[in-house]
């Protein structure tokens, strides 16, 4: 039983409040694990710590009275009766993210536990549904976005190098899946473009043509492709127009919902874009931030708040407001996706890139590289286990038991060959150094050298065997 400990309220939805969780504990239930194997029990262990991992998850939000899953669209078009089922009955499946804990009870219809009410908790997972809402003088408005990987097959195996090579799997299916996943997308949201922000060169490059050359076979979605890097570089945000200007006329024509104070629905979003770089966070979110502005000014103008010729960016105070809520929902994110802060968050918070963001940026990529080498791994586990993408099989084999080199995966392995690797480089340069003068060092300089040269041989040949990868559901 997962038990929420510690809650913060962050804020009110259609006047309700919403609150984030601080803490959370999960609870053992099930007394037969007392008489378990022993092979059971060190299972129980660590499904026991995998659980632990996810207690300390970030970004996960609920409300008692309202549904935060729903967007502002979809709440207005839907009957007044299916509204008023309960939360669980109503809910986005998509952006809950206990649905797995949750099975038994909506199995049994038991909206109800002890006389209270039961709540659900909604969040996005690897695709992010974002929404830009505005409620002012009787108005709602909002603006929806959405982000995802390429949706091609392919996949980035971590090995300990930097940028792990992308590798595009050949499949006859490949694309069946992504006409699949833009008619899902079309039934969901209506016209999608499909904004593709990676670089066109090098392994991402070869990913971009592959996607771009799955786009052409779908007509009825516009695809557009715009290096980020190329074109904005590290700082000039503002070169970004450029691809809005591309844009401007279809993301005009797929407009925002605007609802009155009566409830009556003046305007309607008839489509929506669908941006993506490589994990879909820092670059992504830079240029969700430029549409929302966009919209926001839109919105603005059709209530009347704003003349046709004036934009938020004059209202500054309004406008910092604006930017600081966009760099910190990308950081939010970007938390729960890769551990670190967005990259870039300065462009969003300040339209431009500062030398305090440089650091933090060289920092949280660093952070990225260890994350993603030694703990994401465990971190994937941890959510395939809560969310139900792998059921607990006490029939099975354990999901744990590893055989040969596998076995001496992760962090302290890879720490032991890091160290005997900088030690042996260290040795190498001081013995070598020092043969010049004495030569009884001359052996022990050959000596290290190849134990060093081994060890990086060892090293770059078993990248993948060091690093922290999934157990439970495994990669393609």
């Amino acid at each position: 039983m997962l038990v929420i400990i510690s809650r913060k309220k962050v804020g009110e939805f259609l006047g309700f409040p919403v609150f984030r969780i601080a803490a959370m504990k999960f609870l053992p239930c099930n007394e037969a694990l007392k008489f378990s194997t022993a092979q059971e029990k060190r299972d129980e262990a660590y499904f026991m710590n995998l659980l632990k991992v996810v207690e300390s998850t970030p970004g996960l939000y609920y409300s008692y009275e309202t549904d935060i899953t729903l967007n502002l669209q979809r709440r207005c078009k839907l009957a007044e009766g299916w509204m008023s089922k309960p939360i669980w009955k109503s809910a986005d499946p998509r952006f809950v993210w206990n649905k797995s804990l949750l099975y038994e009870l909506i199995e049994f219809k038991g909206h109800e536990c002890g006389g209270e009410e039961l709540t659900l908790e909604g969040d996005t997972a690897n695709f992010i549904e974002t929404e830009q809402l505005l409620e002012l003088e009787g108005y709602r408005s909002s603006l929806l976005q959405i982000r995802g990987s390429i949706p091609i097959l392919w996949e980035q195996i971590v090995d300990l190098s930097y940028r792990p090579s992308l590798r595009i799997i050949s499949h006859e299916q490949t694309s069946n899946v992504v006409e699949r996943h833009f008619h899902d997308l079309y039934q969901r949201y209506g016209d999608t473009m499909a904004v593709d922000l990676t670089n066109k060169h090098g392994d991402e490059g070869q990913l971009s043509t592959a996607y771009a050359a799955e786009m052409q076979k779908l007509p009825h979605v516009r695809y557009v492709s715009f290096d980020f890097h190329h074109v904005c570089g590290n700082s000039n945000f503002d070169n970004l127009q450029i691809l809005y200007n591309q844009i401007s006329d279809d993301f005009q024509k797929q407009g925002y919902i605007l609802v009155d104070a009566e409830g009556s629905i003046l305007e309607e979003q008839k489509g929506i874009i669908r941006s993506n770089c490589i994990d879909c966070l820092d670059r992504t979110n830079v240029t969700q931030s430029l549409l929302g502005q966009k919209s926001l000014t839109m919105q603005l103008q059709r209530i009347g708040v704003l003349s046709s010729i004036e934009c938020i960016t004059m209202l500054s105070e309004e406008f910092r407001k604006f930017r600081t809520l966009w760099a910190e929902q990308g950081d939010e994110v970007s938390l729960e996706y890769a551990g670190t802060h967005a990259l870039k968050g300065d462009l969003v918070r300040y339209g431009r890139q500062t030398i305090g963001g440089i650091i933090k940026d060289g920092l949280s990529a660093l952070s990225r590289y260890y994350l993603n080498n030694f703990q994401d791994g465990v971190r994937q586990d941890a959510l395939d286990l809560i969310s139900g993408h792998y059921n607990v099989n006490r029939n099975g084999p354990s999901p744990f038991q590893l055989n040969g080199f596998e076995s001496l995966s992760y962090l302290p392995v890879a720490s032991a060959a890091s160290a005997l690797l900088i030690g042996g480089l260290t040795i190498t340069s001081v013995t070598f150094h020092q043969a010049g003068r004495q030569a009884q060092q001359y052996l022990s300089t050959v000596i290290w050298a190849g134990v060093t040269a081994g060890v990086m041989a060892v090293v770059k040949a078993n990248g993948r065997q060091f690093c922290s990868r999934p157990r439970l559901c495994g990669l393609m």
